[in-house]
């Protein structure tokens, strides 16, 4: 399993499109067992599900994400998880253990990008 979590400095960020890169977690076991940091190669709309599924991404966590990006995320059967705070590991360790769920956080308008997750 492959869990992707939108991050600034190594901490969840509030909006999925505009964060600074993306941590991702390789689990088996519900352990983390590789993990590795990319940047964000541009917040153009419907660019980043689709490149997060070309990785073999199977969930994706952020604070915010708007409902383009998290209607392709469903149509490509990755699970989408809004509403999260806090270290991106701690994150994607608490999913693991099926501790953190989606709050359905949605941003709705771009302008207002610095307000989402909350």
């Amino acid at each position: 399993m492959k869990i992707a979590v939108a991050s600034m400095n190594g901490m969840v960020s509030e909006h999925f499109g505009y964060c600074e890169g993306f941590n991702i977690f390789e689990a088996e076991n519900n352990q983390i067992i590789k993990s590795e940091s990319i940047t964000n190669p541009g917040h153009k709309p419907g660019f980043l599900p689709n490149f997060l599924n070309d990785m073999g991404v199977n969930v994706i966590i952020a604070g915010g994400m708007g409902g383009s990006a998290i209607n392709i995320f469903n149509d490509k059967g990755i699970e989408v998880i809004t509403g999260a705070r806090g270290s991106s590991e701690t994150a994607a360790n608490s999913y693991l253990q099926g501790m953190l769920k989606s709050t359905g956080s949605v941003c709705h308008e771009h302008q207002h990008h610095d307000e989402c997750g909350k």
